[in-house]
Parts: C-alpha cells; sequence; structure tokens
C-alpha cells in the first residue's frame, strides 16, 4: 500500500516534531512537555517503515515517555502515550502471552493517565478499548500475517515476487492495526499539536 498524500504531510508534520524536540532538548533535557512531545512524535513515525523499524522507534519512544515521567511522575499525556506504546508493542509481538503482558502494561498506563485528568474521553475511550486489544490480536495473528512478513524480511532464498507479495500483506496488515491504535487512542490530537509548531507551508 503506497502511502496516501494525507499520510506524508503526516510524516512530515511529525518528522519536523521529532526534530524540533530533539532540538530543544539539547538546550534542556528536563523539560517534561518536550519530552512527551517527543515520544509522541516517535510514536506516531513508527507507523512508516518495515517492523523491525517500527519496533525501535517505539522503543526510542518509551524511552523518551519514561524519561519525562521520571521528572513528571503525574504527567498524564506521557501516561496514555506509553499505553499507546505498548499496544502497538502489543499487536507487533506474534506470541500471545509476550503481547499480553504489552496489553496489560497499556491498561496500566491508560488507568493511570484516567486517575491524572478525569474525563478526558481520548483518556477514558483507550481505557475502554484496551480490553478488546488481545482478542483483536488473537485474530491478526490467526491469519499470520506478521509471522510471514517477519520471515519473509528476516529470511532469504524465497523469490523476490513472495517477498513483495508478503510485504505487501504486512504492510496492509500494519495500517490495519495502526488504523485500529490511532482510532482507539484518538492520537490524532497530536497531529493539532505538532501543526502549531510547523513552519507555514511555501506559497503556491
Amino acid at each position: 500500500m503506497e502511502p496516501s498524500q494525507n499520510d506524508l504531510e503526516r510524516l512530515m508534520i511529525f518528522e519536523h516534531a521529532r526534530i524540533t524536540a530533539e532540538s530543544a532538548y539539547a538546550k534542556n533535557p528536563n523539560d517534561a512537555d518536550n519530552l512527551t512531545k517527543w515520544g509522541g512524535a516517535l510514536l506516531e513515525l513508527s507507523q512508516f517503515g518495515d517492523i523491525n523499524e517500527s519496533k525501535k522507534m517505539i522503543k526510542d519512544a518509551v524511552s523518551k515517555l519514561e524519561e519525562a515521567l521520571v521528572i513528571n511522575p503525574a504527567k498524564h499525556e506521557a501516561l496514555w502515550c506509553l499505553g499507546n506504546a505498548h499496544t502497538t508493542n502489543g499487536f507487533l509481538t506474534i506470541d500471545h502471552d509476550e503481547a499480553q503482558i504489552q496489553f496489560d502494561c497499556a491498561t496500566e498506563y491508560f488507568q493511570k493517565a484516567v486517575e491524572e485528568c478525569p474525563g478526558n474521553e481520548h483518556y477514558l475511550q483507550s481505557l475502554a478499548n484496551s480490553s478488546k486489544a488481545p482478542a483483536l490480536h488473537n485474530e491478526i495473528h490467526k491469519q499470520g500475517g506478521f509471522a510471514q512478513a517477519q520471515q519473509s524480511l528476516g529470511g532469504s532464498g524465497a523469490s523476490s515476487n513472495a517477498k513483495s507479495s508478503v510485504k505487501k500483506k504486512s504492510s496492509d496488515l500494519k495500517y490495519d492495526i495502526f488504523g485500529w491504535i490511532i482510532l482507539a487512542a484518538g492520537l490524532v490530537a497530536w497531529v493539532g499539536m505538532a501543526k502549531s509548531h510547523m513552519p507555514p507551508p511555501p506559497p503556491q
């Protein structure tokens, strides 16, 4: 699946947000807001690229968000983003038991976010949807999407056509998963926040 114009715009927005946050961190590493924005941007950027790239970016996002919580343990945006990161990790994990650990972790973070900011609709929706994640994980992995994809990306000897077909299936599946997570978590909030930090587009 080729990225749409909208996807490319989002990629540019969040890449800009990541670069801006990285630059701000160099000046002040103790800014929990900035670390949260950085982690959120990395989490969004993890939707682009292959599964291994996604996992690496999610790991980086978790690191930034945990750093934000060391500075401010009550930072509900960071708690919520960590919930999203663990949900995503769960979906990208083939083993059901390992995935369940990620989903349980996500639920804890969503619960903490709700406790810190009661009434936030995004947080409440994420918490409600987190209970559905294990069943969806089972359904997705029954189809063998990610297992096949990881074999094709990591193995050799398959024809390029077979690899490309499995890669496409993996890509489509990943879009479905990330689509569910975005829908569940309301990560669109990040688009608005990142857009407010974007330079104006050049005149046409």
